[in-house]
């Protein structure tokens, strides 16, 4: 597994989407265990002297206490990351977070998408998730609430304790949302099989405990 030298970096930018922060643990088509570990903050900005799109990711008592939203203008400081195949955000573990330029507040909108306040974690957890697609979670959910890009461990030699990782979109959004889509089945690798492939059947389990308006 490739690893980086880590550095503190200054950054300053403008929040574009937040989204929850996740770790998805899958073992071939039988086990898909969500865990719901912060928020992403997206910026347009500079970090460590550059300028563009970054990710900085957030604990949950951080966006709890900094309540920072859409349109907020942002600057911190943050730790580039270890295993760039494990997280899906540029930069973590931040710190000396202050608002230089807070947003209006939100406008009342039609949803979907769900631009509002954020639900805390046990709100994700209780509501679970559903696979979305990829090119929907770049364009029309890409600022929902509901919409998350997740870091992903698939057990490939579960004997051996060895691992695959790569990144997927998902929805916790409510199951009558116009906009979405399931998007491919997903192939789920295991050491000498073929890869099974998740239909979308585990969803049904995941959101079992919400109705189709919730």
């Amino acid at each position: 597994m490739a690893t980086y030298n880590q550095e503190k970096i200054a950054w300053l930018g403008k929040v574009v989407s937040i989204q929850p922060r996740t770790r998805v643990w899958r073992y071939v088509t039988d086990n898909r265990t969500h865990y719901h570990i912060g928020y992403n903050l997206f910026f347009n900005g500079t970090a460590d002297g550059a300028e563009r799109p970054f990710i900085v990711a957030i604990s949950e008592a951080q966006q709890q206490s900094g309540g920072f939203r859409i349109g907020d203008e942002i600057k911190g400081t943050a730790w580039t990351k270890q295993y760039p195949e494990r997280e899906f955000a540029d930069y973590y573990r931040a710190g000396a977070l202050k608002v230089l330029r807070r947003a209006p507040s939100m406008p009342e909108q039609n949803p979907p998408p769900w631009i509002m306040e954020l639900p805390d974690m046990q709100t994700y957890e209780d509501r679970g998730a559903r696979m979305l697609s990829q090119s929907l979670w770049k364009t029309k959910c890409f600022q929902c609430v509901w919409a998350s890009m997740s870091n992903v461990e698939i057990i490939w030699d579960f004997d051996k304790k060895i691992s695959k990782y790569r990144f997927e979109s998902f929805c916790y959004g409510p199951k009558s949302c116009k906009l979405y889509k399931m998007g491919r089945p997903r192939s789920v690798p295991y050491k000498g099989r073929s890869s099974a492939l998740d239909e979308g059947w585990l969803d049904d389990l995941c959101t079992e405990g919400r109705d189709y308006d919730e």
